[in-house]
């Protein structure tokens, strides 16, 4: 095993910027839209799982605007801070309701997206969401226009949702909002994986590449 190690980490110190730290090793991309398919169509039901999911959410919320919705169970030790999310955010926005099971979490849930009133509801929930669950926040999303997000456990998603995102926080020592956004699912177009960051300055999503790319080389936006 330690042979195997020694030969895959030679092999990456190969690579140009393997001896650079992380955060010199990427660069901001600048392009307006530059994360394909987010924010997710307004009017469908999404689910996202990982350790980044709550990254994801907050990232969403502060992209939509307008009033959240966040319905959890009551049993879940993890508390929202608004200290936590106030830079992606305005905590006077967002509206935490807490259920008794995760029937009662989606029942809460299609009640919001079907009156309209709430730009994006979050659904977080511990066990699989069954297909008709699924159309069911699928119909009350579009009936209300706006926009539902499911944090699923891992593979235990509903096969009604219009796309899958599993999110993974990235090691660096200079920036705590690396993330890896990987696209499992999409009903309406392609799949992909991408770096991103959060900007706290301008309150916006970036994605960054490696930066030996070039303007113009594959993988880069033109």
């Amino acid at each position: 095993m330690a042979a195997l190690n020694s030969k895959y980490y030679n092999k990456l110190r190969q690579r140009s910027s393997f001896d650079l730290p992380l955060s010199l090793r990427y660069k901001v991309t600048m392009t307006p839209q530059s994360i394909p398919f987010f924010p997710p169509t307004n009017g469908r039901a999404h689910e996202v799982c990982g350790a980044g999911a709550y990254f994801f959410a907050f990232t969403l919320a502060g992209k939509l605007g307008g009033q959240i919705l966040w319905v959890r169970e009551g049993w879940l030790s993890e508390q929202i801070n608004p200290i936590g999310f106030g830079e992606f955010v305005d905590p006077q926005a967002l509206l935490v309701s807490v259920a008794n099971d995760q029937t009662e979490v989606l029942a809460v849930a299609e009640e919001a997206l079907r009156s309209g009133a709430i730009s994006l509801v979050i659904a977080e929930i511990n066990k699989p969401l069954g297909l008709t669950a699924g159309r069911r926040l699928q119909l009350a999303a579009r009936d209300g226009k706006s926009t539902a997000l499911v944090i699923i456990p891992q593979d235990m998603g509903s096969n009604a949702a219009e796309t899958r995102w599993q999110c993974t926080p990235v090691f660096d020592q200079d920036d705590s909002t690396l993330q890896c956004w990987n696209l499992i699912k999409n009903k309406s177009g392609t799949l992909g994986a991408w770096y991103v960051r959060w900007d706290t300055a301008s309150r916006h999503l970036r994605m960054v590449s490696p930066a030996g790319e070039r303007a113009g080389s594959k993988g880069s936006p033109d």
